[in-house]
Parts: structure tokens; sequence; C-alpha cells
């Protein structure tokens, strides 16, 4: 079972893990994410081999999916399937919270946990790095955007 009680820092970002792919026979994943004010995520991207669904818990995120400005709120969902461009922040004067499965689960906390070394790093995030990193679990950057 995923390790409920290990939250992963990332900057202004905490993910929680809910369910691994060990948990599921590789069918999901499912975290929860917090994004204080005023988080920004460096670059936008995409998945190559996987589907995330986020459902809103708490706040307003803002999502930029292929170009398209969508605020997720409180009870809402959105489905990023792989190849769509994204990225995400929080625009908004309250923290945020929403609940992500990705289907399959072929990303999991091992990629948060190598993603936080790099980011809490100190300074500017080594995009480098992240671009090496995101090539490891079929992330894929899209600078520019």
């Amino acid at each position: 079972m995923a390790n409920t009680n290990e939250i992963i820092k990332l900057g202004q970002i905490e993910i929680k893990f809910l369910l691994e792919a060990s948990d599921t026979n590789g069918e999901l994943t499912m975290f929860d994410f917090f994004v204080a004010v005023g988080a920004k995520v460096p670059m936008p991207y995409y998945h190559e081999n996987f589907d995330e669904t986020i459902y809103g818990l708490e706040g307003i995120m803002t999502f930029n999916v292929n170009g398209k400005i969508i605020e997720l709120t409180q009870g809402q969902s959105l489905f990023i399937p792989k190849g769509v461009v994204y990225g995400f922040n929080n625009l908004s004067q309250q923290n945020a919270k929403a609940l992500v499965i990705s289907t399959p689960g072929l990303i999991g906390s091992a990629y948060f946990r190598e993603l936080a070394v790099i980011v809490n790093a100190g300074g500017p995030p080594d995009i480098e790095k992240i671009k090496v990193l995101f090539k490891k679990y079929g992330l894929v950057p899209v600078l520019g955007q």
C-alpha cells in the first residue's frame, strides 16, 4: 500500500500518494496535491503514455491546457489525455488542493521524490536536470509556451 502518511514537498507544492501502481496492478496511481498561493509550475509539459483526471478539492487552480485557460474549482473535474500540453498555477488568493488519478499507473511517488531533490536544492530549479527526469518518466517538457 502507498505510504499515505508521507508528504513529498516540491517547493510550494505538496504531494500525498493514496494509491501506487503496486496497489492497483499497474492500472492507476492516485494522489492529492496541495498548491500554495502563488505557486507556479516552471514549464508546460505532456505525458507520453498516461492520462490524468484531476478533481478539485479546495480553492482554485488555473490550468493552461493546449492554450485554453481552465480554472479548476472545488467539485469540478478535468481530464488531460496523454499528448496534451498543460501546466498549472495557483493565481488565486487561497491555497488549492486537488485529487489526481493517472491511468495507467506509470507515474508514482519515486518520480516526485526525485523531482523534490531538484526543486528543493535552493535557487531556481535546474531545468536541464528536470528535463532528464521528465524523459525517464515519460513526461515531455514544452518550452516557449
